[in-house]
């Protein structure tokens, strides 16, 4: 099981929850996000893979954030292309696709993902803009029987300290772990490490 923590800033906070064993960590570089890393951290993660999540930037942008951030991945919560998925990918970087999903016929383009991508990322979608990401709420996790692709990927949307058993339930083969952020904050961008040791022991046992 994966575990990935999202929207991380700030520097003791970033020790204390890579600390908890994760395996990827998410700095959000969208600047819209209430998370979003403006300026490089004192501490950056080093047991951990540091992802970089963006919108629609340009390849140029995330490169640029990458070398500066030290990122190991990029996760694209936009339209990027399977161009731009290759492009980052050539660049040695890990490449997560993040879907809005809320039934099952949003799955129908992740199709043409197959074979760009070393992950993908089955979040909400918010209502009002059609995107991914943000709610802080789940979607219905049933409709990702519907999904037959090979690339394997990490539930997200929603996920809470209580939704272990639920999460621990759902047996698609392709499921390779989880992407935990709003629901596991005191304030954005500050995780609490309890509540992440204990969701984390409870999928574990």
């Amino acid at each position: 099981m994966i575990f990935k923590v999202c929207g991380m800033r700030d520097s003791a906070n970033i020790r204390a929850v890579e600390a908890l064993g994760i395996d990827l960590m998410g700095l959000i570089f969208a600047e819209k996000s209430p998370r979003y890393v403006a300026e490089r951290p004192d501490y950056l993660p080093t047991a951990c893979r540091r992802i970089g999540v963006f919108v629609d930037a340009s390849v140029e942008v995330m490169l640029e954030k990458a070398a500066a951030f030290a990122l190991q991945g990029i996760q694209l919560h936009g339209h990027e292309t399977t161009e731009v998925c290759d492009a980052l990918r050539g660049a040695g970087l890990m490449v997560l696709k993040a879907f809005a999903i809320a039934g099952e016929e949003d799955l129908n383009r992740v199709a043409d993902y197959e074979g760009h991508c070393d992950l993908y990322v089955f979040d909400t979608k918010q209502p009002t803009t059609g995107a991914s990401g943000g709610t802080g709420q789940k979607f219905p996790w049933q409709v990702l029987s519907a999904y037959r692709g090979r690339t394997p990927f990490l539930l997200s949307g929603g996920i809470g300290p209580d939704d272990a058993d639920a999460v621990r339930s759902l047996s698609h083969p392709m499921m390779a772990g989880v992407d935990l952020n709003s629901r596991f904050e005191t304030a954005p961008a500050l995780k609490d490490p309890q509540r992440l040791e204990y969701f984390m022991k409870s999928i574990k046992k």
